[in-house]
């Protein structure tokens, strides 16, 4: 965690334990910090798994072990390594993954595939398996830790620890869902560096948990960005271990489906709206509503445009309502777009429409939204009823000073 707080961050709530979870964590000292960055989960027996992960190309040993696991849905443990995320790394990459899975799964008693893989940090250094190995004895005999000391060790240029709870009437029993994020600089999740982990003690069959996990991701995770980077390693996982003891979710149509679904997509918002508000050197958060597109897959395409411009970014940094950075961005974004139906407004006031700044327009209101720390930026194509929200944060040179001496 870096000591300069960002301005947009949010408190660490208040967050029960899930029962069915264990957590906690050791040093395995990953690079030449004095902190824990090493965190071990685990699941009773019973518990099923669902995740999504990145589609880069390049993706780590971690999230082609997760891959594979998540086939079978049962899960034992999760290992969290931060500070290398081991990716870019060969046979040696994967050898480690295959030591941590194997070496927790003889201190449960369980399969290799029931072990849960995830690392961030640097790319292109193998992780140390002597070094996780270690770390993973002392986190076997390590006191309990809480939710709070598990979000701090997996974050890495995080500023701020990130965690949210919510609850959902399913069953006429009340199941409880939590989560943890790390996530700052690399983000613009393509699922599906951002490591997401929720748990619940909702009795949930896989299947129907991964679709309801996806079904939460498009609205949520995947759309944001930071920086228009997408990791190697971004992954979500979610557990339920089924202690609250309601009737196994299964389907849509079974008792408390909906109220489930809605508490997921609720704490999946609420965890990606703590990333962006983390964005490396952030200082405002940007939201961005594109409507009146062909579709929604239009809408999203020239929101994320938007988002992704360093014009744009740099524009809210310094407060200036320069719309033209947004036409260019709408333009550029290859989707079907009519400059003289379109309309852009800052914050409630409309500044350009019909292919022109609105005629007489008060900067004034326009400037005091900017000055600011939540921005909204609205896009009106007037070319029929796609629409979508993305979020993101402006750029500063903050983002230069973290990112020029990030492996320092």
């Amino acid at each position: 965690m870096h000591t300069s707080i960002s301005p947009l961050a949010l408190p660490f709530p208040e967050m029960p334990a899930i029962a069915g979870v264990s957590v906690r964590v050791a040093r395995a000292r990953y690079k030449t910090w004095d902190r824990c960055d090493l965190t071990f989960v685990t699941v009773d027996p019973g518990t099923a798994v669902a995740g999504v992960l990145t589609q880069s190309k390049c993706p780590s040993p971690e999230v082609e072990w997760c891959r594979k696991a998540l086939v079978l849905g049962e899960a034992r443990a999760l290992v969290v390594n931060a500070g290398n995320s081991n990716a870019f790394t060969g046979s040696r990459g994967r050898a480690a993954v295959e030591a941590i899975a194997a070496r927790t799964a003889g201190h449960l008693g369980c399969k290799p595939s029931d072990v849960f893989v995830a690392s961030t940090g640097v790319i292109g250094v193998p992780l140390p398996i002597d070094k996780a190995e270690a770390g993973l004895d002392a986190a076997f005999t390590a006191d309990p830790a809480d939710w709070r000391a598990a979000a701090e060790t997996i974050g890495t240029t995080d500023t701020y620890p990130k965690g949210a709870v919510t609850t959902a009437v399913v069953d006429g029993r009340t199941v409880t869902l939590a989560g943890i994020i790390k996530g700052s600089g690399m983000i613009a999740p393509d699922m599906a560096t951002m490591l997401g982990f929720i748990f619940t003690d909702a009795a949930v069959e896989a299947d129907w948990l991964q679709r309801a996990l996806l079904s939460a991701n498009a609205p949520s995770f995947s759309c944001i960005t930071v920086d228009g980077d997408t990791s190697t390693s971004d992954t979500v996982l979610a557990f339920a271990t089924g202690k609250a003891g309601n009737v196994p979710l299964t389907d849509d149509d079974s008792p408390g489906a909906d109220a489930f679904r809605s508490a997921l997509n609720d704490l999946c918002r609420q965890l990606a709206m703590l990333v962006v508000r983390d964005g490396e050197g952030a200082t405002k958060l940007i939201e961005i509503a594109v409507t009146g597109a062909e579709s929604d897959r239009s809408a999203h395409r020239i929101a994320m445009s938007i988002a992704n411009s360093p014009l744009v970014k740099t524009a809210i940094a310094g407060e200036d309502a320069n719309w033209g950075r947004v036409v260019m961005a709408v333009g550029k974004a290859g989707e079907p777009a009519e400059r003289d139906s379109l309309s852009i407004r800052f914050g409630d006031t409309e500044v350009a429409r019909d292919g022109l700044a609105v005629e007489g327009y008060d900067e004034a209101p326009v400037s005091a939204h900017l000055k600011g720390k939540e921005i909204e930026i609205g896009v009106d194509l007037g070319l029929g009823d796609g629409r979508a929200t993305v979020w993101t944060c402006d750029l500063t040179h903050g983002y230069i000073s973290i990112n020029a001496d990030y492996r320092s």
